[in-house]
């Protein structure tokens, strides 16, 4: 492709020669003649100079380059949209492997595409469009829309319901039981029915080895433009609001509820039946205990104010130390010296003179 091309297509302004063609996009070190680089974080101005690249998405504050530059308010976004451009998914063809075991009840789209294995059961929709790869399995009754892409050994349960442009990486698991149990006079544990369903809407990825769980009652949903990183548990009843963004490792306790926008870096969580308002932010290993305002940024366990938790954690740290006084120099500590008792020398023997 041209780089006048790309440049149109990404909406960036070229400055010098468009006439070169390229091929994908590399990281500024790595890049070679043919490759497209970027610049998003200023820490890596300094490689620049001695990049190889054809090309540099820059935004105004890079002056100059060894290469035309691809003006963009936001490079880091011109930089996703140029590996779509340059590198498209690889998906498979349509149509429906005969490894496959798809139920007579079941309606499958337009154009979608069937992998080995996959298992679909009566009464679930597939649609148009949508790709199903190996050992898939959707459950009865459950609703895919279009344009999905559902890796291999993904687990849609039945009644699950999938909006259009749905990503589940692989071995995600949808609509799994919730855990819930009520305690029996003997202490044993009687299981509740998970009978709800959960909802997925439109433009949401989920990652591998997440599981979002259905509850009791009601729903679980993950609203639209939601994504979730890989090994992420989403418990029953849970509300994640729009373009929400979970990192990996994150645990959401039941019937919690997330408002749009808010964030949850990785190891980080929530106890069952709080609310996180909309724009929140949760950084990495924070444990939210209770209800978080709009644009609240919060840190720790329990997670309180992120500027109160810095100066608590200095606190912390410094309490455990004693500081010598001013001025003066603190005594080196001397060494212990055990004493060992000394022999008492016996008295001369007194000689008797010879008579």
């Amino acid at each position: 492709m041209l780089l006048s091309e790309l440049a149109k297509l990404l909406g960036c302004q070229l400055e010098d020669a468009g006439h070169v063609d390229v091929r994908r996009v590399m990281a500024l070190q790595d890049a070679q003649p043919g490759d497209v680089t970027f610049l998003s974080n200023k820490k890596y101005a300094k490689l620049v100079p001695g990049t190889r690249a054809s090309a540099v998405i820059a935004d105004a504050s890079l002056r100059t380059a060894p290469c035309p530059i691809l003006r963009s308010a936001n490079p880091y976004l011109s930089f996703a949209q140029a590996i779509a451009v340059l590198t498209p998914p690889a998906l498979p063809a349509p149509g429906v492997s005969a490894l496959a075991a798809i139920d007579p009840g079941a309606s499958i789209g337009t154009g979608a595409s069937i992998g080995a294995f996959v298992s679909v059961a009566a009464d679930a929709v597939v649609g148009a469009r949508t790709v199903l790869f190996p050992h898939a399995a959707v459950g009865r009754g459950s609703v895919i829309g279009e344009d999905c892409v559902i890796h291999a050994h993904v687990s849609i349960r039945e009644g699950v319901v999938i909006g259009d442009r749905v990503v589940l990486q692989d071995a995600a698991v949808i609509g799994s039981d919730g855990f819930g149990f009520a305690t029996r006079a003997d202490g044993s544990h009687q299981k509740i029915p998970q009978v709800g369903r959960v909802v997925i809407e439109h433009d949401v990825e989920i990652g591998a080895h997440t599981a979002v769980d259905r509850p009791a009652v009601g729903e679980t949903r993950i609203a639209a433009g939601a994504k979730i990183d890989n090994l992420v548990q989403v418990a029953h009843g849970v509300k994640i609001g729009r373009r929400a963004l979970l990192a990996a490792q994150v645990g959401i306790s039941g019937s919690t509820t997330i408002d749009e926008d808010v964030v949850f870096a990785g190891q980080s969580g929530a106890v069952g039946h709080v609310h996180i308002g909309k724009g929140a932010i949760i950084p990495a290993k924070s444990g939210v205990t209770h209800d978080l305002a709009p644009n609240a940024v919060v840190s720790g366990f329990p997670a309180f104010d992120l500027a109160e938790w810095r100066k608590a954690s200095v606190l912390f740290r410094q309490s455990g130390r004693k500081t010598a006084k001013p001025g003066r120099k603190r005594p080196s500590p001397r060494p212990t010296v055990v004493a060992t008792p000394r022999r008492r020398k016996a008295a001369p023997k007194k000689r008797r003179a010879k008579r």
